[in-house]
């Protein structure tokens, strides 16, 4: 037996304001009925004892080591940039921002 009848879902067609065709009701009740029935077997899932997660994977992100390596010094940094100033980039004013 249809866990939705066709007459329910024409009534929540009207309820949405919503002009369905006799074709259209009849697929969307069997729609309906498919997504109500998977519903019930993931409820039938027995669930004791699991950990409840916020994610279905229950890996930990891989971190690595913070360790200290060499970096370029701000003046390797500007030496090809157009244009610099105090050991900044310098661009473009934008959005007509005033300084």
């Amino acid at each position: 037996m249809p866990a939705i009848s066709r007459d329910e879902v024409a009534h929540l067609a009207r309820l949405s304001r919503l002009a369905l065709t006799d074709t259209e009701i009849e697929g969307f009740s069997d729609q309906i009925d498919d997504i109500i029935n998977h519903v019930r077997q993931v409820q039938e899932v027995p669930t004791e004892g699991v950990e409840p997660m916020s994610h279905p994977s229950s890996s930990a992100g891989v971190m690595r080591e913070d360790e200290v390596r060499p970096t370029l010094t701000a003046e390797q940094a500007l030496d090809q940039a157009p244009a610099s100033q105090d050991q900044k980039f310098e661009v473009p004013q934008i959005l007509g921002e005033e300084e």
